[in-house]
């Protein structure tokens, strides 16, 4: 089972991982601080403003302890780490725009900086970047795989968008969105580590599938969390899906129990068709509450994070592989 609780002063899952990638991570953030630069003068000040907003580079440390994992010992996972990178953020610019963000891990997202235009093509600028260290990584696999995950996450945004606002959503959608939006990615970065260290395809598929099920919990925690007051200390505002209308895990189990009153209230506030009041989100948090919805989303969340960890296991043992299971507990308890 995922680990449901961290000592208080052992140290952070992502900073053992870190750690034990240190110089790794150092190349690889070289990388992405020299391949961000431009002539074009806003190009380096908004990419390099999302980036000085901090992140935890989760999936280039992903990428880089899957090809370690196998023994790997050369510099061909940096550029490809820095791809990961480029990929992810160029998704949380265009995110920003199409939900109209004004915070981006606690400070004025860059879109509300720069303003949307710039946010969408500085996005593209990252993109290209992603498949040109791509290119130079000269694997056809590689590529396959990084580009596929690309396509679905594009595929996910236009999915989420048609369920935003839509109670008739299922959790079978729900989670085609998050499969697609999130754990695409967390799959693709952790595959191509075994593939990079030359290992078979019976490898590759694992830490694809330890990747895929991470990504789930992670999002569905993520969900959870944007209506708890721990959001907050992970410098986030509470209620940022609920303002925005989005149909998430514990929305779905509320109102999958919800009386006519409750399902009438979900209807109104997340569809969009009147300005959701002040005191809209108390009473949202306390239906949730009521049903006891944001606990068994976490349930549902750790039962990915134990999938990951079953995946997991194919994987040699040591310090590497401890440190990735501890990661599946962290996607699922964000405890800082």
């Amino acid at each position: 089972m995922a680990e449901t609780a961290r000592k208080q002063n052992d140290p952070h899952p992502l900073e053992r991982l870190g750690t034990l990638l240190d110089s790794d991570m150092r190349a690889v953030n070289a990388i992405i601080l020299g391949k961000m630069q431009s002539p074009v003068e806003i190009i380096p000040q908004l990419a390099g403003h999302l980036i000085a907003a901090g992140g935890k580079r989760i999936r280039p440390l992903l990428t880089l302890a899957c090809t370690r994992l196998y023994g790997y010992e050369g510099d061909r996972p940096y550029r490809l780490a820095a791809s990961v990178e480029f990929i992810h953020t160029a998704t949380l610019l265009h995110d920003d725009v199409v939900d109209d963000s004004g915070e981006r891990r606690g400070r004025p997202s860059a879109n509300a900086v720069f303003g949307n235009l710039s946010s969408i093509l500085v996005g593209d600028f990252l993109f290209s970047r992603a498949f040109q260290l791509m290119v130079d990584d000269g694997s056809l696999e590689v590529l396959r795989i990084l580009s596929d995950a690309s396509a679905i996450i594009a595929q996910g945004e236009v999915m989420q968008m048609m369920t935003t606002g839509n109670i008739k959503t299922t959790f079978e959608d729900y989670e085609e969105v998050v499969k697609a939006k999130t754990a695409a990615l967390f799959a693709a970065a952790c595959e191509i580590g075994p593939i990079i260290a030359g290992e078979d395809t019976e490898a590759a598929s694992a830490m694809c599938e330890y990747g895929m099920n991470l990504g789930i919990a992670f999002q569905i925690a993520d969900d959870v969390l944007d209506y708890s007051a721990q959001r907050e200390k992970l410098g986030k505002t509470i209620g940022d899906d609920f303002r925005e209308g989005k149909v998430t895990a514990p929305v779905l189990i509320a109102l999958s129990e919800a009386d006519d009153n409750e399902r009438a209230f979900w209807a109104r506030v997340l569809a969009g068709e009147e300005a959701q009041s002040e005191s809209d989100l108390a009473r949202a948090q306390a239906i949730l509450a009521k049903h006891d919805a944001c606990s068994k989303g976490m349930t549902l969340a750790r039962t990915y994070a134990d999938k990951a960890l079953c995946a997991l296991q194919a994987a040699p043992a040591g310090d590497l592989r401890n440190a990735l299971a501890d990661i599946a507990g962290f996607a699922v308890e964000r405890e800082y």
